[in-house]
């Protein structure tokens, strides 16, 4: 079969097979297409490619102050492609098998506390136009923890304000029921009421919330009323939207929740996403034992 077939084919295979949304198959083939011209400078076929040819170009594309995330980021890349070649059988051993992923740091997300999150909340003008929408956005990202896609595009045809759910189109096109606040209900509620006198664009007829000229909102938008709460709150910490999702599976955590159905909430595929709040939770125990033990009191 000629490569650019297997090319073509495999961008088949990411996006029907996998079920992978534009974003995460334009990252995949971008990561390949780095391997291709790679190997073709050194006249080497990508299908025909050894372990060492492999390693030899993780090594000359990131050198030894690699970024650990680009540089697991195109590991992953290679596997997937790899994988998919023996699951057609075009070849018949994995050469990326031994190719290990670098170890990432722990990264433990920013969280707010509740009261910083009241305060950003206090810093909403519900006397503009914006202001119920506003506080809808927020309430909903911070009392269902959804990620900004998932909220920019939920769609009113999806969210059932009598059972207390919407149904959200999360990564990999994959849906999921997630609960609504009552509080989150109540400024939804306030805020269609606000919509209704929009001109709406034919587009965004059945998107949930929209800017002043009746589009739907952007993710840059979100992002914007975010930081502009957060600044007018006085708080210093690094905020985004995301951060209101990390603080949403933390305080669950924190007051008993069980991780399962955190991750089921958050739509993680994999529990060992979701454990990254038990180290969280660790942290505030440890301040805690440091801050109010006598033994750690300094006279």
């Amino acid at each position: 079969m000629k490569a650019d077939s297997i090319y073509r084919d495999y961008h088949t295979y990411l996006r029907i097979e996998r079920g992978l949304s534009p974003n995460s198959v334009a990252g995949y083939e971008q990561d390949l297409e780095k391997l291709k011209t790679y190997f073709a400078d050194k006249g080497i076929d990508p299908v025909k490619a050894s372990l060492d040819d492999l390693q030899a170009f993780v090594y000359d594309s990131f050198g030894a102050g690699a970024n650990v995330r680009s540089q697991s980021r195109v590991i992953s890349g290679i596997h997937s492609f790899y994988r998919f070649l023996i699951y057609h059988n075009w070849i018949e051993a994995d050469p990326s098998e031994l190719l290990e992923l670098p170890k990432k740091q722990l990264h433990l997300p920013e969280v707010l506390t509740i009261e910083e999150i009241d305060a950003i909340v206090a810093q909403i003008d519900l006397s503009l136009p914006e202001g119920h929408r506003n506080r809808a956005i927020i309430e909903m990202l911070y009392g269902s923890g959804l990620r900004v896609s998932e909220l920019t595009d939920l769609k009113l045809s999806n969210i059932y304000l009598d059972e207390g759910y919407m149904l959200v189109l999360g990564k990999g096109s994959k849906q999921r029921l997630v609960p609504i606040s009552p509080t989150a209900k109540e400024w939804f509620v306030y805020w269609l009421q606000d919509r209704s006198r929009l001109a709406i664009s034919p587009a965004a007829t059945d998107i949930a919330f929209l800017n002043r000229r009746g589009g739907q909102l952007t993710r840059a938008m979100i992002f914007t009323i975010v930081k502009r709460l957060t600044a007018a709150a006085g708080i210093k910490k690094t905020v985004s939207p995301h951060t209101l999702r990390h603080s949403f599976a933390t305080h669950l955590l924190q007051n008993g929740a069980d991780l399962r159905i955190i991750q089921q909430l958050l739509g993680h595929e994999d529990l060992t996403t979701t454990e990254i709040y038990t180290h969280i939770d660790i942290q505030d125990l440890r301040k805690a034992v440091l801050q109010y033990h006598p033994a750690n009191r300094k006279e």
